[in-house]
């Protein structure tokens, strides 16, 4: 093959994937993917869970997340949350203690979700639920 006809062909290539690009972009751009923050203290499904988020107490270096949860026995259920800060994901707590949460149980128990924020540089705290394809999350009171 010619010099020019080999020039012509990645331009043209590069036209093709500058086009294929700008597509996905404007897919991407239109996208309503976001999931609404849940009011403190209202009652909700996720997946076979029923949760109710009341409050959330900054008693450093742990933030302490008050619920009443159940619908399923589920050892490895906690799992399933995550306090998403401005700058990490935390996962819960999960060695046992007075009151904090440790398993998921088919009975509606009240107890304390708790997460170690002390390396968390944000102040901004977003719980987070995802059990199957469906996701709860709740805005938290800044500590």
């Amino acid at each position: 093959m010619k010099t020019r006809t080999l020039l012509l062909l990645s331009v043209g290539t590069a036209l093709a994937i500058l086009l294929a690009g700008g597509v996905l972009l404007f897919q991407l751009s239109n996208e309503q993917e976001s999931v609404d923050a849940i009011e403190l203290g209202s009652e909700v499904q996720v997946g076979d869970v029923s949760i109710v988020v009341h409050d959330a107490t900054d008693d450093a270096p742990l933030l302490g997340v008050d619920v009443t949860m159940g619908g399923i026995d589920d050892p490895d259920g906690l799992d399933s949350f995550r306090l998403v800060t401005g700058d990490r994901s935390l996962a819960p707590i999960s060695a046992p203690a007075d009151g904090r949460c440790v398993e998921l149980t088919a009975e509606v128990v009240d107890c304390r979700l708790d997460f170690d924020v002390s390396g968390a540089a944000s102040s901004s705290r977003v719980l987070v639920m995802r059990r199957g394809d469906e996701q709860a999350n709740w805005r938290l009171p800044a500590g």
